[in-house]
């Protein structure tokens, strides 16, 4: 095949794989039933400049080229394509430079989110943004989707900490975008448009971060709630209050029960949804902040809250929060959705998606980055029930348009991908969809960058 031999007369032998043993393995991401074919070949390059000459080669072959991080994302936004090459980036992983004094870090994509935030705490500096998946996901994926995380409820998501990128073009050129300064605004803001592109505007090969001053030790606020409305009535009262939490979950019973079966970690909760605050602010302002926020919690209807004195079991309950879809996934295919919607549509959001669970007969777990109104229901279903498979993919729909009539978005942070295409056409007007087409045409004008992703 003409681009294999062109990837091999590139590139040194062993970066190049066609064991379609280990192609099964990188053909696609962790979307339950986002469409994937196996890949023609795996290109595991260790600098931009090998990554370059993977792209020219696919330039000289008409081959689509899907970029990949650690494959854990959701949407199948990295999932393979027949006849395409993908490129991993799992072996540039090398924290090139920790600048403290402009408080900015230098790093390849491959790079671990929690490796990231380990190195620079070193420092005496932090990393704030930490999707679930941060022990597993690399920089690159975090911002080929522009990934949010606990904490961005305070501050933001991966786009607010990208200061530049080095990115292979979708016509072969290796080029630098941002700046390394604090401020900055000469011509377009082509490294924000980068971020969250999934893949089909360039290959990122170098990310430029952002970084604050290490925090300090977090107060843990908790709340038990009779249901998930009951729950998003308390984010509203905690808004209401002027309240900016540096961290605000939703976990309910399903999922803290399938970590303790998974994990034995003794958690129990009497109530459905439990909901996890956490305040960073220091001193006695902070210790007023936790009891204002334990107060919104009461006052939206909590049968139970409290400031934490026990650090260990409010670690133990964030854990879970972290693990609660691998330890849903032991349960059966789980299909993940990612809308976001206003915080004064919380409470709706959530009775909706548990009205539409209860029509669909599908059994949907919640948990949610609820202080933003970014939810994660998570719709269950048995190993090889086919009617099942089909409840949950129109629960799936019904959700989407549920958080499109609330105002929100289909997505606040997994990405497009394959799943949320038909969300995306009903979200966007065609003019506005035609605007994203033209950028796409512009910068991949072989159309060769993950197509068929995210617009």
């Amino acid at each position: 095949m003409a681009v294999l031999t062109e990837l091999e007369r590139r590139l040194p032998a062993d970066r190049v794989v066609t064991d379609p043993d280990v192609l099964r393995s990188y053909a696609h991401d962790e979307a339950e039933w986002a469409p994937y074919a196996l890949p023609v070949a795996l290109v595991r390059p260790q600098s931009a400049q090998e990554v370059q000459a993977t792209v020219l080669a696919c330039i000289a072959t008409g081959t689509a080229i899907v970029p990949r991080g650690a494959g854990t994302g959701l949407s199948g936004g990295a999932n393979a394509m027949a006849g395409c090459v993908v490129v991993s980036l799992e072996k540039m992983a090398a924290v090139v430079e920790v600048d403290p004094l402009e408080r900015l870090a230098v790093v390849q994509p491959g790079v671990v989110n929690d490796a990231l935030r380990s190195h620079v705490a070193r420092f005496g500096l932090w990393y704030p943004p930490d999707p679930a998946s941060s022990p597993w996901s690399t920089i690159g994926g975090n911002v080929a989707t522009n990934a949010g995380g606990m904490c961005c409820v305070k501050y933001g998501v991966t786009r607010d900490y990208v200061l530049g990128l080095q990115v292979v073009t979708g016509t072969g050129e290796l080029v630098r975008l941002g700046r390394r300064t604090a401020k900055g605004v000469a011509g377009y803001d082509l490294t924000s448009l980068m971020v969250g592109s999934e893949g089909t505007l360039g290959v990122i090969t170098e990310v430029t971060v952002r970084l604050r001053p290490a925090r300090a030790s977090e107060r843990t606020v908790v709340g038990y709630f009779d249901s998930a409305a009951d729950a998003g009535r308390a984010v509203t009262a905690a808004a209401a209050a002027g309240l900016t939490p540096s961290a605000l979950e939703l976990v309910d019973r399903h999922c803290l029960a399938a970590v303790d079966a998974w994990k034995n970690m003794g958690l129990s909760a009497d109530a459905a949804v439990v909901l996890l605050g956490r305040v960073d602010t220091l001193g006695a302002e902070g210790d007023g902040e936790a009891e204002r926020l334990r107060e919104a919690f009461a006052a939206g209807g909590a049968t139970w809250s409290a400031v934490s004195t026990d650090q260990e079991e409010a670690d133990a309950l964030f854990s879970a929060r972290r693990l609660a879809y691998p330890a849903l996934e032991r349960l059966g295919p789980v299909l993940t959705e990612d809308v976001c919607v206003p915080k004064a549509a919380v409470p709706e959001m959530l009775a909706r998606i548990d009205a539409i669970g209860v029509a669909h007969d599908i059994r949907i777990a919640n948990i949610a980055h609820v202080g933003d109104g970014n939810l994660h229901p998570l719709l269950i279903t048995p190993a090889g029930d086919d009617a099942a498979r089909g409840r949950a993919q129109a629960a799936f729909a019904e959700i989407v348009a549920a958080a499109l009539d609330l105002g929100g978005t289909v997505t606040g942070e997994h990405g497009v991908g394959l799943l949320k295409r038909e969300g995306l056409e009903r979200e966007l007007a065609p003019a506005v969809r035609a605007m994203q087409a033209a950028v796409k045409a512009a910068l991949d004008p072989h159309g060769l960058l993950n197509p068929g992703k995210a617009i």
